[in-house]
């Protein structure tokens, strides 16, 4: 499964960005998908998972009430509606996707997902 991810920039803080996660593989469907991040000299980290049913979400509690993450499964693409954007946020963000027996189970360790996308770069200026 090869992921492809995009719409990183730069914005100033308490701007807006929507990051696309795209895959060509078919049965996207049947994926449970995750967004984490990586700062400067930091680790990677969790910040949203959704299900294969959209109405199953998980967010880090650092971004919760400004991100929203979502998933159009007729487009294979997940979402990353990023609002109130801090300069905390700057990193770059990963999208994931790992198969799930379930509707409703997501996501949240770094050891759970198989596929990885390349990484978009957001940095959010003071």
């Amino acid at each position: 499964v090869q992921l492809q991810a995009s719409g990183g920039g730069l914005v100033q803080a308490g701007g807006s960005l929507r990051l696309s996660c795209t895959t060509s593989a078919s049965t996207f469907g049947s994926y449970a998908m995750g967004w984490f991040r990586q700062a400067p000299r930091k680790e990677r980290e969790f910040v949203a998972a959704i299900a294969r049913s959209s109405g199953s979400t998980d967010y880090a509690d650092s971004v919760k009430g400004r991100f929203t993450i979502s998933r159009d499964n007729a487009k294979n693409t997940v979402y990353l509606q990023m609002n109130s954007l801090k300069p905390e946020d700057t990193a770059v963000y990963y999208c994931a996707a790992r198969g799930a027996a379930y509707w409703r189970d997501y996501y949240t360790r770094i050891r759970d997902y198989d596929y990885w996308g390349q990484g978009t770069l957001v940095t959010v200026s003071s």
